[in-house]
């Protein structure tokens, strides 16, 4: 399930200036999909700010979402990787974004759960920091 998300909203960047830019990049290609609606994008920086860093799921790896009443209106994925780290709030870097949504409380648990499989893998965890093209994603999601 987690390749079919990925496919075509996979983005690779140098820098980018605060991580609530970040959200907003990792957003763009569901907004542009339909997949979600502005709201939803407020909602994630909104969730960071009240919440804290709770997506920071573990070092450098960040997992942005809301509540699907947040305006969303399907289950989707993107990747962003970014060459040099973004800080966020307590100085904590993050060099990749799933940026996920799902139309129900419960209906992003299988792409969080395979998300969670490919991330436990320590081998696998340290060759997501050197992946440069969403072909080579992808193969590292089949390994």
């Amino acid at each position: 399930m987690l390749k079919e998300q990925l496919t075509g909203k996979t983005m690779f960047v140098k820098s980018i200036d605060s991580w609530q830019e970040a959200i907003q990049m990792g957003a763009r290609p569901l907004l542009e999909k339909g997949i979600i609606e502005e709201s939803y994008v407020e909602a994630m920086i909104q969730n960071v700010l009240d919440n804290g860093n709770y997506i920071i799921l573990l070092p450098k790896v960040a997992m942005p979402h809301a509540r699907p009443e947040h305006g969303s209106n399907g289950i989707g994925m993107t990747f962003l990787h970014l060459k040099e780290p973004v800080m966020f709030p307590g100085e904590e870097p993050v060099e990749v974004l799933f940026t996920l949504s799902s139309d129900s409380p419960d209906g992003h648990l299988e792409l969080i759960a395979n998300l969670g499989e490919l991330l436990s893998d320590e081998e696998l965890y340290q060759k997501l920091f050197e992946v440069e093209t969403e072909q080579a994603l992808l193969d590292l999601i089949k390994e």
